[in-house]
């Protein structure tokens, strides 16, 4: 069996007492730089780790946040999480991701066992037809939380994007450029998310009087993206131009417009949405609604340590503007 190093070993090869080497590694009490020098060398010799969970305990705080994604797979979701941890990070406190597949029963499990472990905070993207229920279990036992792109609710803090506005900015750009026949593609169900996105979409269509709206579903991801692409231009080949639901479609979009031998932006336009990584290096230069999602995931991570530090301060929302970042995809509409 293997050796693991307690306070009672490190205390043992430093020659000192149980409750000296607790209040080093603890950073409390009267303790001379001689002997603490001894205790963290020993530490140091034994790869001793302070059990934080313990030490929770005693202090009444957590170091420890949980993340509860509905789609880790997806790029924009990753990224998002790398900005969150480098300000978590920062501020001392270590991340866990749990990923419901947008599955309302497996969520309600993975928060049951956060209960349990007694994080310190949450962040969390609500599952489709999460119950009522769920949001009286976390209120009840007081966690620190904030709702992430799908809002529920004004009693949580959350952050978002402005979404409607995104997705008009996109169709009015795509319709000043000539583009008369403009479908929406992406998305399968119809979160708040996709609602607002759609409704902007529409709402620009109507105020250009073009039409009729052409929604595609797909599930977010580049293949089938490429597959709904290829589906879309079979039934609607009058279509000059698509406004994503993210940028995994829209790269999987342009793709299929590739293996049809056509090129995006010049014969159909694609607009995606996020901006992610691959955005910028894809073979055309993807253009997008840009939400920064690294900057996202840390505004996040912040909102959640503001509520951690101020319990009692007034609920807040923000949300995020898109901003259009013009590439290659997008072109005059074909004469």
């Amino acid at each position: 069996m293997a050796f693991k190093p307690t306070l009672s070993s490190v205390a043992k090869e430093a020659g000192v007492s149980i409750p000296t080497v607790s209040q080093v590694m603890r950073g409390k009490g009267r303790i001379s730089e001689k002997t603490r020098q001894k205790v963290l060398k020993a530490a140091e010799k034994l790869h001793y780790i302070p059990d934080s969970r313990a030490a929770s305990m005693r202090s009444g705080e957590n170091r420890e946040i949980g993340f509860v994604l509905n789609q880790f797979a997806n790029p924009f979701n990753a990224e998002v999480v790398s900005g969150a941890v480098d300000l978590l990070e920062a501020e001392g406190y270590l991340l866990s991701i749990l990923d419901t597949r947008d599955d309302a029963a497996r969520q309600g499990r993975q928060l049951e066992a956060f209960i349990r472990n007694g994080r310190g905070g949450l962040m969390w993207v609500p599952a489709l037809n999460t119950p009522e229920e769920t949001f009286d279990l976390l209120r009840a036992h007081g966690i620190p939380t904030v709702t992430f792109l799908r809002q529920s609710g004004d009693s949580l803090d959350h952050v978002g994007v402005r979404n409607a506005v995104a997705t008009e900015t996109a169709t009015t750009y795509l319709a000043d450029l000539g583009h008369r026949h403009i479908a929406y593609l992406g998305g399968t169900d119809m979160t708040s998310v996709r609602r607002r996105r759609i409704t902007g979409y529409e709402r620009t269509l109507a105020a250009r009087g073009l039409g009729p709206a052409i929604i595609w579903p797909s599930a977010d991801t580049k293949r089938a993206g490429l597959d709904a692409m290829l589906e879309l231009r079979a039934a609607h080949p009058e279509v000059t131009a698509v406004v994503c639901n993210g940028d995994m479609v829209a790269l999987g979009a342009c793709l299929a417009l590739t293996r049809s031998g056509l090129t995006p932006g010049r014969e159909v336009s694609v607009v995606g949405f996020d901006d992610i990584s691959d955005a910028a290096v894809g073979t055309p230069a993807l253009t997008t609604m840009a939400v920064s999602p690294q900057k996202l995931g840390r505004k996040l991570a912040q909102v959640l340590m503001d509520r951690i530090r101020e319990p009692d301060m007034p609920v807040s929302v923000s949300e995020i503007v898109a901003e259009l970042v013009v590439r290659e995809t997008t072109g005059p509409a074909p004469r």
